[in-house]
């Protein structure tokens, strides 16, 4: 396989999570706009965000989901969520707002990072951190978001090597 392809799944998936922003719809009229940015750095060491519309592997992409409040009154207890794509690996220490809940499979939430209890052949049962290439998505809490008001997670993600095989949930 040549160095910067991917397999047909994987590509799949990375070009929608590469298009132009998403938008959507969410609770109670807030609308969701979803960007993503490829993560370099200059020679003076200083980073920049540039569109990514494709990228290769070991590249770093920063995700942005905004959320917008487009109607009359303000949305309780608004929850955020920032999908991984197969193929990506999330960063630690990168999501805004730092208080962040992630998932193997979409549905059941913890906070980072994410631990598991595994039982070896010799019976002895120890809890050890999941690794960050198996999380499939980022949840936040953002409380309540007024009329007109605006709040926005990001997150990074690093695109995997590779042949590395990654938990793409149940």
């Amino acid at each position: 396989m040549h160095p910067h392809r991917f397999a047909p799944a994987v590509l799949a998936l990375l070009a929608l999570a590469f298009t132009a922003p998403v938008v959507a719809h969410a609770q109670g009229g807030v609308k969701v706009s979803m960007t993503a940015h490829r993560v370099t750095t200059t020679e003076q060491g200083v980073e920049r965000l540039e569109p990514a519309d494709q990228a290769k592997p070991g590249e770093t992409i920063e995700y942005r989901a905004r959320y917008r409040n487009e109607g009359g009154a303000a949305v309780r207890r608004l929850v955020a969520s920032l999908p991984i794509p197969a193929g990506m690996e999330f960063v630690p220490g990168t999501a805004a707002p730092a208080q962040v809940l992630a998932s193997l499979d979409g549905k059941s939430f913890a906070p980072v990072p994410l631990t598991r209890r595994v039982k070896y052949a010799n019976g002895e049962v120890v809890e050890e951190r999941v690794p960050y290439r198996e999380y499939r998505a980022l949840r936040w809490t953002l409380g309540d978001l007024a009329a007109n008001g605006v709040e926005t997670v990001r997150a990074r993600m690093r695109v995997s090597p590779i042949g590395v095989a990654t938990n793409v949930g149940n």
